[in-house]
């Protein structure tokens, strides 16, 4: 060891781990304490990752949802690298309370310039601690239906229908309305709305569109559709046909199941789906000159 010792310092390394980078705060940051404190840094990042791998592995094995565990395995994850941070700065001999009374000023105008990433910051802080909003939930973010896949400390990726990856700031699902679909149970009551001509059987009508929505293999069974006349409108008698179902990232693939098994049986029975159509009416007077005229013009072509 001895020998080890004294090989190290013939070559130099002693003198080159203790070359000054830079002073902070009165101390100086040396070569080999900033090598130290990268080290930290990398064994908390690996640590992090263990942590909530390990965190997730325990919580699937004894059947804990998946939202439960993606919590729990979050705030671990931040805790161990805000530890990790710490102990690396200690290491290198920065004394974090009076970094933070020289910084002071500083850290003010910082705020201001990030005030957008702390509030997404302290957003996501929230939302990992009350779990309202977790990963699988389906929501309605300003007028879109998501599906959650990996929330973050700063912003939340989420799934469109359409397959895309959005990337949501968390001070939106914090701050704004958001329909959670998932957060008790994943029911959720589709709507379809048909409209008919006046001249319509409606007892048929009300028939056909209840057995329609019976016949969803889809449809939750704990409770039964319904079907309501909801208007008469200008051109149509409108009846809305409602069916709860369990999955609501399947809504836009049900709706469009039950509207074209609605089309079908109102084709077998001659049930006619009203479109806008206008009527127009001439006066008596109006009527004869305008007949009188195509008269003369059939003459005249004859």
């Amino acid at each position: 060891m001895l020998a080890l010792s004294t090989l190290l310092a013939d070559t130099g390394v002693f003198t080159f781990l203790d070359t000054r980078l830079v002073d902070v705060g009165g101390t100086t940051i040396t070569i080999a304490t900033a090598l130290s404190a990268a080290i930290i840094i990398l064994f908390s990042v690996w640590l992090a990752k263990v942590a909530r791998r390990t965190v997730r592995r325990l919580f699937d094995r004894r059947g804990v949802d998946e939202g439960t565990s993606g919590t729990v395995g979050g705030i671990l994850y931040y805790l161990i690298l805000m530890a990790g941070l710490g102990v690396s700065l200690q290491t290198m001999g920065i004394d974090l309370a009076a970094l933070f009374a020289a910084g002071a000023i500083f850290a003010i105008g910082l705020g201001f310039a990030m005030q957008n990433i702390a509030q997404n910051f302290v957003s996501g802080v929230i939302l990992l601690t009350e779990r309202a909003i977790k990963p699988g939930d389906v929501l309605e973010v300003e007028g879109y239906m998501v599906k959650v896949g990996q929330m973050g400390i700063r912003a939340t990726i989420v799934q469109s229908r359409d397959g895309e990856e959005i990337i949501v700031p968390n001070s939106i699902l914090a701050q704004s309305s958001v329909k959670n679909y998932t957060l008790h149970t994943g029911r959720f009551r589709l709507n379809v709305s048909v409209g008919v001509t006046y001249a319509s059987d409606l007892r048929l009508v009300r028939r056909l569109l209840e057995q329609a929505a019976h016949g969803m293999k889809w449809r939750d069974p704990a409770s039964d559709p319904e079907v309501f006349l909801t208007e008469f409108g200008d051109n149509a008698v409108i009846f809305d046909v409602f069916v709860w179902m369990s999955d609501p990232w399947r809504a836009r693939a049900a709706r469009s199941e039950l509207s074209e098994t609605i089309w079908w049986a109102f084709q077998e029975q001659g049930v006619v789906i009203a479109f806008p159509q206008v009527d127009v009416h001439f006066d008596d007077d109006v009527a004869t000159g305008l007949s009188a005229l195509g008269q003369r013009r059939a003459a005249g072509a004859s």
